[in-house]
């Protein structure tokens, strides 16, 4: 689709757009096209009453989204990028190639362009995989278009009021739509961490910063990545932020910590300035995601910030950008905001892409029913938190479960049932349930993994010291602990990881887990909605998931895991053949089929320390092995 001949189009008058309607692009439709999940359902949860409507006059600024094409083949594809028994693992797409192959036609764009312009509502932003259309108009021209009334209330638990439709939208509109965001403010982007305070749960102890026990800087990889030499070198790492930051905080952190100067890139969207707002805790969120990758990953060689306002959806415009961008393999997200399908599909394009985003599972303790539950989308790795004893040299020693015993604050985690609905159980979270840790073989669970989540040291607000807590501790040094992995992975000519979970998940139910992880079986996120949910169990568990990082291991076994080849062609015919590492070990099963004579194979370098390894054949006629552990030297059919 030419964009550029979008906008020129927008501007012609009335009797230009009637002229191209008639040359055959289709707008209107002879029944109405109803959409689905834009009232939220706490309206009618909490018997709420409107108590007006919004002005007439007033703008707004909507996000409309369009399915994607080929939307099954889309969905094969994103399991077989993450299935190592598929030819198809790890080789990602990219924006252009997802656009080419899956985005929405450029006449389905063209239609819904048509059809906003010509209802009053102005095009402000369009996408090139042609997903997403921005527009803003008028509430009397949005309530006209889609058919509906906005109407205001009081919030059930906030001091504010908010707007939300009294139906569902429906659009004379032939071209499938899939979400129209920003027709609701019930839910409002915040950030998760907090400066400490009384509630601030108990001091873990053995932290160099200056009051003598919070972590600062080397602090996390001595706990969770001793003795590696891995710094995230080569890697950049992105930041989901609704504020800005000081730039001599982050040169006074690096001063104080010890850690090196790493390069920033301010990615600024929807009239961003770069200049922080006037709300501290928003400003020290940015500091502190900033500061914990670093301070994880110190020899980055780029920390990408994308700032916008906090108002308006533009959360997700930044998640829109780094999909576009594709430049970082890793991003993170520590700000608890709603989600839709629109943003569904997003993350989906991250995954394909082999970007990984984290996102902190909230600090309100175990999920319960029809409150916001911020992102449970199975798309990301939802990130819990810990409390980390340490010992004097900031090595690991325990972790429990973060709660400040408040009542209120800690670890956000539970079954997907928000007022928003629910996601079903994804396919590498099933056998996870058991009776004692209450997670569903239905719907997802979170969190994922979980890192500490308490007491770490942040410069923030232009001068301003102190610990923070907050899961949004935990979701950015999980950012910096996979620069590492992604590092290794460079480093061995393979592929990065892009979406953790099934891997996670793979190592969680293995023989391997106990090597991994640290299990955290101490401690509980209940509160006073849910007393007797959840608490940390052995394995998986609704507080912390699969657990925290136990050092290097789970790094090289992340990046341990094998190339699958096949169809190899040869002058004797067709041979399909495959091969299996268990990742830890030394010994490779090699298997081959629709072979007629042997061929010679020859392993010439390995990664591995020690011996060569074990070789164990399931088949006599045995194929080269290309793998992490061994490199291909020449292929020839036997004699």
């Amino acid at each position: 689709m030419k964009l550029e001949g979008i906008r020129c189009f927008l501007v012609l008058p009335a009797c230009a757009v009637l002229f191209v309607l008639g040359l055959g692009v289709r707008t209107f439709a002879s029944q109405p096209q109803l959409l689905s999940g834009h009232v939220p359902p706490a309206i009618q949860h909490f018997h709420l009453q409107s108590t007006g409507r919004l002005p007439a006059q007033e703008q707004l600024s909507l996000i409309i989204g369009l399915p994607l094409r080929n939307s099954a083949e889309f969905h094969q594809l994103a399991a077989e990028i993450y299935d190592p028994a598929s030819p198809e693992y790890h080789h990602y797409l990219t924006p252009r190639q997802i656009a080419d192959r899956f985005g929405p036609t450029e006449q389905d764009y063209e239609a819904v362009a048509i059809f906003a312009q010509t209802n009053g509502l102005q095009i402000v932003r369009t996408h090139g995989d042609r997903t997403l259309l921005t527009v803003e108009g008028k509430v009397a021209d949005i309530e006209r278009t889609f058919h509906l009334h906005m109407l205001v209330y009081q919030h059930p638990t906030e001091a504010r009021t908010f707007y939300a439709p009294d139906t569902e939208p429906s659009v004379n509109l032939n071209v499938p739509l899939l979400h129209i965001s920003g027709l609701d403010s019930y839910i409002l982007p915040h950030p998760g961490g907090h400066p400490g305070n009384a509630h601030g749960g108990a001091k873990s102890g053995a932290g160099s910063a200056p009051d003598g026990s919070s972590y600062l800087g080397n602090d996390f990889r001595k706990a969770y990545v001793p003795g590696t030499s891995l710094t995230g070198s080569g890697q950049s790492v992105g930041l989901l932020e609704l504020d800005a930051y000081y730039t001599n905080d982050i040169i006074n952190y690096e001063t104080l910590a010890g850690l090196p100067s790493v390069t920033i890139t301010n990615v600024l969207l929807d009239g961003a300035t770069g200049t922080p707002d006037s709300d501290n805790n928003s400003i020290g969120e940015v500091s502190l995601d900033m500061e914990m990758v670093m301070a994880m990953a110190p020899g980055m060689s780029r920390l990408i910030v994308y700032e916008a306002p906090n108002c308006c959806y533009y959360w997700e415009d930044i998640i829109k950008q780094m999909q576009e961008d594709d430049s970082a393999s890793q991003l993170s997200s520590s700000w608890l905001f709603d989600y839709d399908a629109n943003v569904d599909t997003i993350y989906q394009e991250l995954a394909i892409q082999g970007q990984s985003f984290f996102q902190c599972s909230g600090d309100d303790l175990a999920f319960y029913k029809n409150v916001g539950q911020w992102t449970d989308d199975p798309n990301v790795t939802l990130v819990g938190g810990t409390t980390l004893t340490a010992a004097n040299n900031q090595s690991w020693v325990s972790e429990t479960v973060w709660n400040n015993g408040d009542g209120v604050n800690g670890s956000g985690g539970g079954v997907s049932a928000s007022y928003m609905g629910n996601y079903p159980i994804p396919s590498w979270q099933k056998g996870i349930g058991t009776t004692a840790n209450g997670a569903s073989s239905v719907n997802r669970n979170v969190p994922d993994v979980a890192m500490v989540a308490n007491h770490a040291w942040v410069v923030w607000a232009d001068g301003s010291q102190g610990w923070w807590w907050g899961t949004s501790i935990a979701a950015p040094l999980w950012a910096g602990f996979t620069a590492l992995a992604n590092q290794q992975a460079v480093a061995n000519s393979e592929p990065t990881l892009g979406f953790l979970n099934p891997a996670l998940y793979s190592i969680g139910s293995g023989a391997l887990y106990g090597s991994c992880f640290h299990d955290i079986v101490t401690g509980n996120n209940t509160n006073s909605h849910s007393a007797n949910l959840y608490f940390a169990v052995p394995g998986y568990d609704l507080c912390t998931g699969l657990g925290t990082p136990n050092g290097v291991n789970l790094i090289d076994v992340l990046t341990q895991t094998p190339d699958i080849y096949s169809s190899v062609h040869n002058t004797n015919g067709s041979v399909t053949f495959w091969s299996l590492c268990v990742p830890g070990s030394t010994n490779v099963v090699l298997s081959a089929t629709n072979f007629v004579s042997p061929i010679v194979w020859k392993a010439i370098s390995t990664n591995i320390a020690g011996s060569a390894g074990t070789w164990a054949f399931t088949d006599t006629n045995a194929l080269h092995y290309k793998s992490r552990f061994y490199k291909l030297q020449s292929y020839s059919p036997g004699r």
